[in-house]
C-alpha cells in the first residue's frame, strides 16, 4: 500500500503545516470507517479536562486500529467535532502529535455535542 500526497500549490489556496488537501492510496487491502470517538475511559466516564479527553481520544482511536490490525500510520483522513471553538488549537496538537508529525487531510467542525462533558469527538477513516 502506497501513500500518496496530493497538495497542489497553483490556483489553490495553501495548507497549513498541519493538513494537506488530500491524500491518495494504492492498493489498500480494506477502509476502516471509526466512529465519532470520544475522551472517555473504559467505564464510560469523560475525563475531566479538555487535554485528557484528547489524550483518551487518540488512545480509544489506536486501540479501534489495533482491533482491526492496524495503526495510526494507516490513518488517512480525520474529522474533529469541537464543543467550542477555543478547543482547535489544542485539538490540532494533539492530532499533530498522535499522527507522529504525519498530516492528512483533515476537517475540524464546531458542534453541540450530545453531552456537555463530551468536549470533542473525533472520527477517522483509516486504510489497511
Amino acid at each position: 500500500m502506497n501513500f500518496i500526497p496530493i497538495n497542489p500549490t497553483k490556483d489553490i489556496y495553501q495548507a497549513t503545516p498541519d493538513y494537506i488537501h488530500a491524500i491518495a492510496v494504492d492498493a489498500p487491502q480494506r477502509l476502516l470507517f471509526v466512529s465519532g470517538t470520544m475522551g472517555l475511559d473504559t467505564d464510560g466516564t469523560p475525563a475531566e479536562t479538555l487535554d485528557s479527553q484528547l489524550q483518551l481520544i487518540w488512545r480509544n482511536i489506536s486501540t479501534i486500529l489495533q482491533d482491526a490490525g492496524g495503526d495510526i500510520d494507516n490513518v488517512v483522513r480525520v474529522t474533529s467535532y469541537l464543543r467550542h471553538r477555543d478547543y482547535m488549537t489544542a485539538n490540532q496538537d494533539a492530532r499533530v502529535s498522535a499522527l507522529g508529525g504525519r498530516v492528512v487531510p483533515c476537517t475540524t467542525i464546531v458542534a453541540e455535542t450530545l453531552s456537555e462533558d463530551w468536549l470533542v469527538e473525533v472520527e477517522v477513516i483509516a486504510a489497511l
